[in-house]
């Protein structure tokens, strides 16, 4: 009898111990800048005051970084602690149908690149343990929301520890639009014209109340700000109105998604303040890498991470330095803020060794405990680092390359871009120069040299698979002085054409159409295209094509899903578009209808990112108010 009171007894102590454990909550934002924010008073035009609210709950970290200035591997990090080096996930590539689970050397690279870019991995492999596995053996309550792409099932949310997933969407970004109708598979809107994040954070609300009595992990991973360029339309006209045209953050479309962003979080605050939860929930809230401030909306950027240099996809600050804040009831001071340099991969370490939690067995983390930052305390001499091992074709893009920040410095190592095929690096004071304008490297070898054993014992302890010399590099095709510089606009577009990747503005053979972060060439009646990146496309003018219209087009390419889309105002217009896949055979005849109400503008043919080149033999447009199909025959 006393022994079974006291088998009765330790129940009831495990069961309170795991009510009272605090919920985890992460929100995370789809590039979404550090300036793009109220926080750190970078911005006049956006208004955040929801996460304002967060911010006096909680400690703001000035110096928050992702572990990429893409979002795939940023995801990877911050579920798995490990770094993209060590994961091999190194682009957002998750949603193509190729499945690569390990990192390789890659074979070829055009003539004038001195490196040649690794094989990424396409999938997070379910044998990394993810916190929401550990928190799941902890006794918590798991679901996800959101965008997640790291891979379709059977990598989804439901294989990495998750209970719940809503929508269950591998793509990366919202199907179709963020205002309904939308294109989900198994998702569909309540009502006409429901905004995606309000029926998300709704959604979580809902979850949250069933799940009150005891601990849960919610993680509310936000389609928003990411492409396509799309908000409620009254949001739009408001801000509309308060643009100032000197201010290079002007698009009143980018300031409404940002609106609908922050009332998402607003609603979480709301929900967890009536279900009385507050007090018990951790909220981490961060981005998954820069500011895009390379394509198009409103006829401008989507917005300007100023002061930091470049945005999305560059090594620069603008790629990945992004708002971060922690609300720890107990632990972060409400309202205060940390220099502090965090990271994505320092999340999870940080939350087992704050929940006295233990990593399983032969477990290891590339991030650290961030806890003595949260309890106030410096972080003097941590050292971060990023690994971008690509050269997508955007402004302030780099090389391949690796970076270490440490205290003030940050470091970048370009591989093989000096001379002979050794590295070459870019060294800055951030504190001095937080628009990264002056390279210290050569004032400062001996720091330099420094820094940059941290970096090789980072790529040998991760086992990174790293760039290699390309032994087809010619010279004479090598154009230095557009390394780290945007692309000219106007006349100067012309001398940058032939050697800025995906820059094909006036070559007679495309007839017309413009090639964008990929080079084009036509040879024997075929359109050649390679060096495709994360945002190749083909653009047109499509003249007096209006109203529902069937796109056609021959070509031979990889297996992958993309898009025919089109601005019915040219650049700037409304943003539209209807998904195709591609099958992978030898070539292949592709049929997209584009239901548009009126006149199509400018048409863009989206293409998979992929290694091999892609050749299209031709391409036609056919309206029903346009007489006769026009048909590109290269």
């Amino acid at each position: 009898m006393r022994s079974f009171s006291l088998i009765l007894l330790i129940a009831f102590c495990s069961s309170l111990a795991v009510a009272t454990q605090p919920n985890v909550i992460v929100i995370l934002a789809d590039d979404l800048g550090w300036s793009d924010t109220s926080l750190y008073g970078k911005t006049t035009f956006y208004q955040t005051p929801n996460i304002e609210r967060l911010a006096k709950r909680g400690m703001t970290f000035t110096r928050a970084y992702s572990a990429s200035p893409l979002c795939s591997p940023t995801r990877s990090a911050l579920l798995t602690g490990l770094s993209p080096a060590r994961t091999g996930i190194t682009v957002p590539n998750c949603h193509e149908p190729r499945v690569v689970l390990q990192a390789t050397t890659g074979k070829k690279a055009p003539v004038d690149q001195k490196a040649i870019q690794p094989d990424p991995v396409t999938r997070l492999k379910t044998e990394y343990r993810t916190l929401a596995e550990t928190l799941k053996d902890a006794g918590y309550a798991t679901a996800h929301f959101g965008k997640w792409h790291l891979g379709p099932e059977p990598y989804s949310p439901l294989q990495q520890g998750f209970d719940f997933d809503l929508p269950h969407h591998p793509g990366p970004g919202p199907a179709g639009r963020f205002v309904a109708p939308w294109k989900f598979a198994n998702f569909k809107e309540k009502s006409p014209g429901e905004h995606i994040e309000d029926r998300m954070a709704a959604e979580a609300v809902a979850w949250m109340e069933q799940q009150k009595e005891k601990p849960f992990y919610l993680n509310y991973w936000m389609f928003s700000v990411h492409a396509p360029f799309d908000a409620k339309k009254a949001n739009i006209e408001t801000h509309r109105g308060r643009i100032d045209p000197k201010d290079t953050q002007r698009s009143p479309t980018y300031a409404a998604m940002i609106q609908s962003m922050d009332d998402a979080i607003g609603t979480l605050l709301d929900g967890l303040d009536r279900l009385k939860l507050a007090d018990n929930t951790i909220i981490i809230f961060t981005a998954d890498n820069g500011g895009n401030m390379y394509n198009e909306v409103d006829g401008t950027t989507p917005t300007s991470n100023r002061p930091l240099r470049g945005g999305k996809a560059t090594m620069f600050e603008g790629g990945t330095r992004v708002p971060g804040v922690v609300v720890w009831p107990g632990i972060a001071q409400p309202g205060g803020r940390s220099d502090a340099i965090i990271q994505s991969e320092d999340y999870y370490p940080t939350l087992l060794e704050a929940l006295a939690l233990k990593p399983a067995k032969g477990q290891r983390f590339d991030g650290h405990s961030i806890l003595p930052a949260l309890k106030g305390d410096s972080l003097a001499g941590k050292a971060i680092f990023q690994y971008f091992p690509h050269n997508p074709g955007v402004p302030d893009w780099l090389p391949p390359a690796v970076s270490v920040h440490r205290d003030d410095w940050k470091l970048i190592r370009l591989f093989h871009g000096g001379e002979k095929g050794a590295h070459r690096h870019l060294l800055f004071n951030l504190r001095d120069d937080l628009g990264e304008k002056n390279n210290l490297a050569a004032q400062k070898p001996e720091l330099a040299t420094e820094l940059d054993a941290l970096i090789e014992g980072f790529l040998t302890d991760t086992k990174a698979v790293v760039p290699v010399l390309n032994p087809a590099f010619d010279p004479a095709k090598y154009r230095p002085e557009l390394e780290g510089k945007q692309q000219p606009k106007g006349k100067a577009k012309a001398v940058a054409k032939s050697a800025a990747k995906g820059k094909d503005d006036g070559d007679p053979a495309l007839q017309g159409w413009k090639a964008r972060d990929c080079k084009a060439a036509v040879k024997d009646g075929i359109l050649r295209l390679t060096n495709i990146g994360s945002e190749c496309f083909l653009g047109f003018s499509a003249g007096t094509h209006s109203g529902p219209t069937t796109a056609k087009f021959r070509i031979k390419a990889k297996a992958g899903s993309s898009h025919f889309d089109w601005l019915s105002g040219g650049v700037g217009g409304k943003q539209k578009r209807t998904d195709f896949s591609l099958k992978g055979v030898d070539w292949e005849e592709i049929s997209v209808e584009l239901p548009a109400e009126g006149p199509l503008g400018i048409v863009r043919l989206y293409l998979p990112m992929q290694d091999q080149a892609v050749e299209i033999d031709w391409i036609e447009l056919a309206s029903k108010n346009a007489g006769k199909p026009t048909r590109t025959g290269f």
